[in-house]
């Protein structure tokens, strides 16, 4: 861990100051404790959003039988991505971010605790849900913008990688795969129950962030931002599709995640009528995503030394095609599961590095917005993936559908490998833009 801060510039004008200047002590201690409570913080809250996507939709179920209005539920968690996403990196580039956090698990307890009010007098309707879900939905946007801003500040550069892998296994292995489960296991119990366990889990979470140490507003020098709110997004997005390392690494996430919406959302099908496995046998196929995620949390460093950052990242590009590839030539569960695994622990190795690269190539005042645009790409897409795959799968076959996303993760290893090469892997690596400030 390295025992020294980079010197941030304090001029209104923008201007470095030099480094040599204003080194002070960082001890390493510092860094590790702000990475347990933000992984921490990540950890809860992360299962607490996996919980209310499983919560939500079932008390719709006891509401209506109508699936669209289900699956409407459904879709007001994860819609504020689209709507609001780099309007909050705007936010977040302009106020403390630890108090956007507060901010927003605040937000997440009203709306729960309302909820279980209005269940425990049976006054619960589906567009009361509706309202529920999209400022849950909101509340997770700025939740994960913040924090995810908050590492170049916080944890020296010699821990990022290992804050970012704790972070992304956390994120992963909570919202999409422990979350569901325990969601599952609560509702069984009572929708008191879950909504109770759910509001607890954000309260932890806001408790846990009294124990970070550090600057948390962004570090914009003394003059304050100018400009629209408009004017600042579209200054957020110039500078990324200006940026040619940026610009790939976001456009790759597009198709990438666009494979991970279409296998999510055939793969039921797949598993029943292709491959006629029972429930116990999908969960283990599901499984395999969550494994994957898992080994690759936890091998990234190993990983990143042994290949080198360029060939861990094309790890991903490989994985994800054999995740949609391994459908289209067999319907062995241990071939599809192999292929998941591999499609999850890719994806974790991505996550990781491109935050990584992310964090020394973004200014620390344009981090919110880049944080918003990225995850608008890959949240984005995701839905985009899984209405195209099933158009796709009703005209030609499921089989068919799958390899045009197979062959769509090939089209972008040529444009891979020519923008990220080792050069600009090393000019990426060089001065860090965001590094610890003063606490």
């Amino acid at each position: 861990m390295q025992d020294a801060m980079t010197g941030r510039s304090v001029s209104a004008a923008g201007e470095a100051v030099s480094a040599r200047t204003r080194k002070a002590a960082d001890p390493p201690d510092r860094s590790n404790r702000n990475t347990a409570v933000l992984v921490g913080f990540t950890a809860v809250t992360n299962l607490a959003d996996g919980v209310t996507k499983v919560v939500l939709p079932l008390m719709a179920t006891r509401l209506t039988d109508s699936p669209a209005q289900v699956a409407g539920v459904a879709l007001t968690l994860t819609l504020p991505w689209l709507l609001v996403a780099l309007h909050v990196g705007v936010l977040v580039d302009r106020f403390d971010r630890r108090l956007l956090l507060w901010l927003a698990d605040g937000a997440r307890m009203l709306v729960v605790a309302t909820l279980l009010a209005l269940a425990l007098r049976d006054a619960v309707t589906v567009p009361t849900l509706y309202a529920a879900g999209l400022l849950l939905g909101v509340a997770e946007v700025v939740a994960l913008t913040a924090a995810a801003t908050l590492v170049p500040s916080l944890v020296a550069p010699a821990g990022r990688e290992r804050a970012n892998a704790w972070g992304a296994g956390a994120e992963n292995a909570c919202n999409e795969f422990c979350g569901p489960f325990v969601g599952g296991l609560l509702v069984a119990a009572g929708a008191g129950v879950a909504l109770g366990w759910t509001g607890a889990a954000y309260l932890s979470g806001t408790l846990v962030l009294l124990l970070l140490v550090g600057r948390f507003t962004p570090a914009s020098g003394d003059a304050r931002p100018t400009g629209t709110v408009n004017q600042r997004i579209a200054e957020g997005v110039r500078f990324l599709w200006q940026q040619r390392l940026l610009r790939l690494m976001a456009l790759a996430l597009t198709v990438l995640s666009a494979c991970w919406g279409a296998w999510l959302a055939l793969m039921p099908l797949v598993a029943t009528s292709l491959m006629d496995l029972d429930s116990r046998e999908y969960g283990l196929l599901l499984s395999a995503l969550g494994a994957g995620g898992l080994v690759g949390a936890l091998t990234v460093t190993s990983v990143n030394r042994l290949l080198g950052r360029r060939w861990s990242m094309f790890a991903d590009l490989v994985g994800t095609a054999a995740m949609v590839a391994a459908p289209v030539f067999s319907t062995s569960l241990w071939v599809v599961a192999g292929g998941a695994f591999l499609g999850g622990m890719g994806g974790i190795l991505w996550t990781v590095n491109s935050r990584t690269l992310s964090q020394r190539l973004v200014p620390d005042a344009m981090l919110g917005r880049y944080n918003a645009a990225a995850r608008l790409f890959s949240w984005g897409a995701m839905p985009l993936g899984a209405g195209l795959v099933g158009v796709l799968a009703e005209w030609f076959g499921i089989r068919t559908a799958f390899a045009v996303f197979a062959l769509a993760t090939l089209a972008i290893i040529v444009p891979f490998l020519r923008t990220v090469t080792p050069r600009a892997l090393a000019d990426a690596a060089g001065p860090v833009t965001g590094s610890p400030g003063g606490g």
